[in-house]
C-alpha cells in the first residue's frame, strides 16, 4: 500500500516498518497477523474457507485497517473514491477476494467495513481495459494504444518464466526468497502459510512459499563483518562441503512461510571460539537454502509436484549457492539465459494475449536454458538429516524472550 505526500513522494506501508509523513520510522508494527489479532471478534466471523487468506503480514487488508484506525478521513476518501478495474492476481492480495471463484466476498468485504459496490471490477489479467487514456498522451504512445489489466509482480514474472500450470514453478534467491509453483486448480491449505493466489491468467493459479530474508541474510552478515557479500561468498569456494556444525536460522524481519509468524528472530548455534567468516557465511547459505526447503515441503503438502525448478535471483550467480541449493531441495535446478525472462517480459506476454486473443500457453514458453544444477549425490542424505534438525528448531527458537 503507498500513500503520496504533496511532493509526490511514496511512503510505503511494508511488512513491518510505517514511515511518518517526514519519512521518520514512528515505530515498528507488524502488520497483520500482530494487528488482526486485537480484535479476536473481527477474525471469528471469517469463514474457514477464507482463512488461507488472512493474518499474512503485508496483505492489503490489514494496512487498510491500520489506516482506518488511525486516518479515519483518509480512510474515508479512499473508500468513497474507488477506482475503475482491478486484475485478479493483484485483488487475491488483498484477502477481499474469493480467490476459488474469482470475485469478491461479502463475508470479507463487510468483516473490513467495505461493500462490492465501493470494489473495482474485477478483471482477468489477460483481459483489455480500453484505450489508453487522452491524459497519457505524454507517454508518447499511439492513441490506438490498448491498456491491459496485467498483474501482480510474481505473478507477472511467472509468466516471464512460463509458470503457468502443474509442475511448473520456480525458485527465486533474491533478497526475499519464493518458491512458485503454477496450479491448474484452487488448492489452498492455509495452516501451512502458503500463498494461493489467481494468476494472471484465466482459469489457473499459483501458490508460493516465501521466505523474507534469503539474499538479505548474506547483506546482514555482510555489515556485520565488514565484509562485501561477494568476498565473503568467494572465500566459500565453489566445492560443496559436508553440513558444518555452525546453524543460521535467517528470521532476521519474522518468517513467512511455513510459519507466518512476524515475530520469531533467527540466530546462530553451535558457534565456538575457532568459529570465523567461512563459517558463517556457509551457514547463512545453508540456513537459507532450508528455509526454501520449508516454502517447497510447504507447497508439497498442497498437492504441488515440482520435479525441477528454473532457478532465478541475484543468489543464483553463484555456482555454489545453486549447488548447495539444489542438493538440499533434491531437485535440478535450470538457470535461464538472464536476457530471456523476467517480469517485464511477463508483462509484455500478457499484453500479446490480451491484444492479439493468442492462447496464453503458447506466449508464456519457458527461457532458454543456459544450464542444469543437479544435486550433488554423495551430500543429499546429509543435508536431509541436517534439515530435520533445522526444522525441528523452531519451538525452541519461538519460546526465547
Amino acid at each position: 500500500m503507498t500513500r503520496v505526500n504533496i511532493h509526490m513522494k511514496p511512503i510505503l506501508l511494508s511488512d513491518s516498518h510505517l514511515l511518518a509523513e517526514h519519512r521518520e520510522i514512528i515505530r515498528l508494527f507488524k502488520l497483520g497477523k500482530d494487528y488482526w489479532a486485537r480484535d479476536p471478534k473481527k477474525r471469528s466471523v471469517i469463514p474457514n474457507d477464507f482463512k488461507l487468506g488472512k493474518g499474512h503480514v503485508n496483505f492489503f487488508y490489514d494496512k487498510l485497517d491500520w489506516v482506518a484506525d488511525r486516518y479515519l478521513a483518509l480512510y474515508a476518501e479512499c473508500t468513497e473514491r474507488g477506482f475503475n478495474v482491478t486484475d485478479m492476481s493483484d485483488a487475491a492480495g488483498t484477502a477481499w477476494l474469493d480467490v476459488k471463484d474469482r470475485k469478491w466476498s461479502d463475508t470479507l468485504l463487510a468483516n473490513g467495513g467495505m461493500r462490492v459496490d465501493q470494489m473495482p471490477e474485477l478483471l482477468e489479467g489477460t483481459a483489455v481495459v480500453g484505450p489508453l487514456q487522452a491524459a497519457r498522451a505524454d507517454l508518447g504512445l499511439p492513441k490506438t494504444a490498448l491498456v491491459v489489466a496485467g498483474g501482480a509482480d510474481n505473478a507477472v514474472s511467472a509468466c516471464g518464466v512460463g509458470a503457468l500450470g502443474e509442475g511448473d514453478g520456480f525458485v527465486s534467491l533474491g533478497t526475499s526468497g519464493v518458491v512458485l509453483a503454477g496450479r491448474d486448480r484452487y488448492a489452498p491449505r492455509a495452516e501451512s502459510a502458503v500463498h494461493t493466489f489467481c494468476h494472471a491468467v484465466p482459469d489457473r493459479w499459483y501458490q508460493m512459499g516465501v521466505v523474507l530474508a534469503a539474499t538479505d541474510s548474506l547483506n546482514w552478515l555482510s555489515r556485520v563483518t565488514g565484509q562485501s557479500p561477494s568476498v565473503l561468498s568467494d572465500a566459500v569456494g565453489n566445492s560443496l562441503m559436508p553440513p558444518g556444525a555452525v546453524r543460521f536460522y535467517p528470521y532476521l524481519s519474522g518468517e513467512r512461510t511455513p510459519y507466518n509468524d512476524a515475530q520469531i528472530r533467527g540466530g546462530f548455534t553451535g558457534l565456538e571460539v575457532a568459529t570465523g567468516p567461512e563459517d558463517l557465511t556457509r551457514a547463512v547459505m545453508v540456513g537459507v537454502s532450508f528455509a526454501l526447503r520449508d516454502s517447497l515441503e510447504a507447497l508439497r503438502s498442497t498437492g504441488t509436484q515440482l520435479d525441477s525448478a528454473l532457478a532465478i535471483g541475484g543468489g543464483c550467480r553463484s555456482d555454489h549457492w545453486t549447488t548447495l541449493l539444489a542438493t538440499i531441495l533434491n531437485i535440478p535446478l535450470e538457470r535461464p539465459d538472464e536476457s530471456a525472462f523476467g517480469a517485464a517480459i511477463g508483462a509484455a506476454r500478457i499484453a500479446i494475449c490480451g491484444v492479439t486473443g493468442a492462447a496464453p500457453e503458447n506466449v508464456m514458453i519457458k527461457p532458454p536454458i543456459k544450464d542444469i544444477i543437479a544435486p550433488d549425490p554423495d551430500h543429499v542424505a546429509a543435508y536431509d538429516d541436517a534439515y530435520r534438525g533445522f526444522a525441528a528448531a523452531y519451538p525452541s527458537l519461538k519460546a526465547m524472550p
